[in-house]
């Protein structure tokens, strides 16, 4: 299959050195507005950068959107009147709104997706066989300062990947949402069927976090993101004083992760999705709703 990257920028040089590694893509396709850096990043991969994305498209059978948000709806737009299947990096779209009207211009027989990567992360379906009564759950996303270019909040950012989760994982139905914080620095308490839920989410931290802690009726899970470890505390077995001080007993469970990069079980899935003709595990439908959410916790804030 042909492929091709719109965007070469931190996520773009991702997919396209991804999409080079993939024995089931044959060639692979570049395009960016700084021509330069596609150009170099080509020539590192065995691409071959285009003058225009018209011109890229001519040379593909499926496209990666790696562009910055606020230009997802006139690109995708492109990609759509050619009738090429596109994976769009998230968020969707700039706005709920927008998306929606974006997606009217779908045409039909293609694979549409969104590439909310976290959904793919071995650790989320290894918590979710795991939980078997939650009581709490606390997802915490923190970044220190950085100079990528981004066009959103920290909420369609960054928690955006854990309202995924959350509303296509583990609670399909409204939470109530109770949130504070600003553009960069965000917090969001809700009640998701009756379980208290905390997000967190900063573009100012001083140390990278990405830890994902449920407690369970009898056990309490810890997940990170990054080292892809699940980690279980059963309850103690014993209590005990000793020279007055309270010790407890835990038993403690590392769980067998498959490690993956979760970006590559991503694109390998967009690629078997549009071969096969089926549509990709996370839909526009869940993009948008996602996006939408991101809307209600910012307007709480």
């Amino acid at each position: 299959m042909d492929v091709g990257v719109i965007g070469v920028g931190n996520m773009g040089r991702n997919h396209a050195r991804i999409y080079s590694e993939l024995k089931s893509v044959d060639s692979l396709g570049l395009f960016d507005v700084n021509a330069a850096a596609a150009k170099a990043l080509a020539e590192k991969h065995g691409a071959t950068a285009y003058a225009t994305v018209d011109e890229l498209l001519d040379h593909c059978d499926a496209v990666s959107v790696v562009v910055p948000t606020q230009f997802h709806a006139p690109v995708v737009s492109q990609v759509f009147a050619r009738k090429k299947s596109v994976l769009i990096e998230k968020p969707i779209c700039a706005t709920s709104d927008e998306a929606k009207a974006l997606m009217k211009k779908a045409p039909k027989g293609i694979t549409v997706g969104v590439g909310h990567i976290e959904r793919f992360n071995p650790i989320v379906a290894e918590i979710k066989k795991i939980v078997k009564k939650p009581l709490y759950m606390e997802i915490k996303r923190h970044n220190p300062t950085s100079a990528r270019i981004t066009g959103s909040s920290v909420v369609e950012d960054l928690m955006i990947h854990d309202i995924d989760i959350l509303l296509n994982v583990f609670f399909p139905d409204p939470c109530d949402v109770h949130s504070a914080g600003n553009a960069d620095v965000m917090s969001v308490l809700m009640k998701c069927n009756g379980i208290p839920v905390a997000l967190s989410a900063s573009r100012k931290a001083s140390k990278k976090v990405r830890l994902f802690y449920v407690e369970d009726e009898e056990f309490t899970i810890e997940g990170d993101f990054m080292s892809q470890e699940v980690t279980i505390h059963r309850k103690p077995g014993q209590y005990q004083i000793e020279a007055e001080r309270y010790v407890q007993e835990n038993i403690i469970e590392k769980v067998m992760v498959g490690k993956i990069e979760p970006l590559k079980r991503e694109l390998e899935t967009f690629i078997d999705c549009v071969k096969n003709q089926k549509p990709f595990p996370i839909t526009p439908d869940q993009a948008i709703r996602n996006l939408a959410f991101c809307e209600k916790v910012r307007s709480a804030a």
